[in-house]
């Protein structure tokens, strides 16, 4: 039986200048790298031909984060809504150019005015959804939509949330789980159970159960040996992500390890 491959995301390094996370990228003990398109790593053209030289030299594979500074899908404001979709698109595009694997998203947020006016901003947020996975289709990119902690204000934080979601979109949509996310909303075992059949990409970091920390694997309160557990048992035999600020390598490690 195959088993998961553990890669690494640029995260921690977002506050860091490009360069010298593309360092990292060279000395990292991974084939596996999700690169964060935000912040001062915004990629453009310069940026992805760099990323395509490393992951060329190195035997690279990307995964994209799409940007998720300023970002709200589900937004009832038109002019703001497509020049966000015009930014989303840009990274799709990128995304394209890296060869990358998969493009991650976040779900649409609740604003100020979404108590005038009920379930519009979820419709808006289905709407966006199935018109980036068209967008994405037609640069032949893969996409998939992330799940979100608590206390934030987003759509799509629990499981009730995504079976809604499924019932309702019309795409074929696949999901990031994001077991950090899940364990705040105490869910890390019901969301792998229930969505088995729809896990493509796994991101991993540990916090305390109630803050959305990025710590490294086993410094906080997720249940791990359970966590590998599930994955051996559902078969799960694709990319699992570490997504903590530090301890990295270690992290990588003991994942490795478990899921040995």
């Amino acid at each position: 039986m195959s088993q998961p491959k553990i890669g690494l995301s640029t995260l921690h390094s977002l506050g860091e200048p490009f360069k010298k996370m593309t360092e990292y990228l060279t000395k990292t003990k991974t084939k596996y790298v999700e690169i964060i398109d935000g912040g001062i790593h915004t990629l453009n053209k310069r940026r992805v031909l760099t990323l395509k030289t490393i992951g060329e030299s190195y035997d690279l594979r990307y995964s994209v984060h799409a940007p998720f500074e300023d970002i709200n899908i589900a937004s009832l404001s038109k002019p703001l809504l497509k020049a966000m979709v015009k930014r989303l698109e840009k990274s799709i595009a990128y995304s394209n150019s890296l060869n990358a694997y998969m493009w991650i998203f976040h779900p649409g947020l609740r604003t100020g005015v979404s108590w005038f006016y009920p379930n519009v901003d979820w419709l808006q947020n289905l709407k966006t959804t199935e018109l980036l996975f068209r967008i994405a289709d037609d640069y032949g990119v893969k996409i998939a939509v992330e799940n979100v902690p608590e206390p934030y204000p987003f759509l799509m934080k629990s499981v009730a949330d995504f079976l809604k979601f499924y019932n309702e979109v019309k795409e074929q949509i696949d999901l990031v789980l994001d077991i950090g996310h899940a364990h705040i909303n105490g869910q890390t075992e019901l969301f792998l159970k229930t969505f088995a059949d729809k896990i493509v990409h796994i991101h991993a970091h540990d916090n305390d159960g109630k803050n959305d920390q990025h710590l490294g694997i086993g410094y906080g309160t997720v249940d791990w040996v359970n966590v590998a557990n599930i994955l051996k048992r559902i078969f799960y035999d694709k990319v699992v992500i570490v997504e903590s600020f530090y301890r990295t390598e270690e992290s990588m490690q003991k994942l490795k390890e478990s899921l040995a």
